[in-house]
């Protein structure tokens, strides 16, 4: 129950909060409600693939292979968003990518050392999950830069909610029914759904500041505390291959910081396209304005000219009257 239960009362919490005030505002959508549909889909079996994978492998191999979602998200931003990518950057992702082959083969080789009853299997699962993931931040960069941020979560909260009911009543009906509430049983999930909710609450900010690669590059940093936690907290060993591999996830993410952006030549293209057209809206302001002041002093000459012919001809006529 723990695959879908917690998801599902953070997305109920998504759909409430954000929904209300989308209701208030009384808006009309931005963006097609069933791409909303799609990415809550893709995001529930997201969830529902890495939190299953938990009891396959082990907490800190369901960590360092969520880096598999770099990769993903870089290959998804250049193709759908046109996102440039720097050669540093490559080679940190390329290094983050070793450091994920060699926590599945540690998993191979200490299978049983409290890593799970099935480690690749659970490995398996990460990786789909973490590519499912992938697809949904990317979507969410797109919909939050383009459409709105409180549509954005009220819809994954409303369809993400509907979908996840579903799948519970198919797949783990029996199991909710066998548990015996408690405040100690029931405490566990709320306390998830509620930083699930704060987590989501915060990533569109951060898709819309950084982007998705930035997003789940700085998501690498739980690794440290997973190591930890599972060392002091659980008292489980930790396989050597482990400290490896995530030394090379961490001199991949320094690789890819020393990077340039991901977009500088995207945004100084922009940057010169659009100095170039304000400076061509400025020069076409000044012609308007010389052409308008043009007109205005062959119009002040023109009233002029009519007004001394006026002033000639009533001389004219006054002197002929006198003759």
């Amino acid at each position: 129950m723990r695959q879908l239960l917690s998801p599902f009362l953070n997305y109920v919490l998504l759909a409430i909060v954000y929904g209300s005030i989308m209701l208030y505002r009384k808006q009309a959508l931005k963006a097609k409600w069933y791409y909303y549909a799609i990415l809550s889909l893709v995001d529930v079996e997201a969830n529902f693939l890495v939190v299953k994978a938990y009891q396959y492998t082990s907490i800190t191999s369901v960590m360092l292979l969520d880096c598999w979602s770099i990769p993903s998200v870089m290959f998804l931003t250049w193709f759908f968003l046109s996102t440039k990518y720097r050669f540093k950057k490559i080679a940190g992702v390329i290094v983050c990518v070793a450091g994920l082959v060699m926590v599945v083969f540690s998993d191979v080789h200490s299978g049983d050392r409290s890593g799970g009853s099935n480690p690749r299997k659970g490995d398996a699962l990460v990786i789909a999950g973490a590519t499912l993931y992938a697809i949904s931040n990317v979507s969410e960069e797109f919909l939050v830069k383009n459409a709105d941020r409180v549509e954005l979560m009220s819809l994954l909260g409303f369809f993400g909610a509907i979908i996840s009911a579903i799948q519970i009543s198919i797949l783990e009906r029996n199991e909710i029914k066998s548990i015996h509430w408690s405040a100690g049983a029931a405490f566990p999930f709320f306390g998830f759904s509620l930083a699930m909710f704060l987590f989501y609450s915060f990533v569109p900010i951060l898709l819309k500041i950084s982007g998705s690669t930035m997003l789940n590059l700085s998501l690498l940093t739980s690794d440290m505390w997973a190591v930890v936690i599972r060392i002091f907290a659980y008292h489980e060993k930790v396989d050597w291959m482990y400290f490896v591999a995530f030394a090379a996830v961490a001199v991949g993410l320094v690789v890819y910081s020393g990077g340039d952006k991901e977009e500088a030549p995207h945004h100084a293209d922009g940057g010169d396209e659009d100095a170039e057209r304000s400076k061509h809206f400025d020069e076409e302001a000044g012609s308007s304005k010389t052409r308008e002041s043009g007109k205005l002093d062959l119009a002040s000459t023109s009233i002029a000219d009519e007004q001394d012919n006026e002033s000639t001809n009533v001389g004219k006529d006054a002197w002929g009257k006198k003759s």
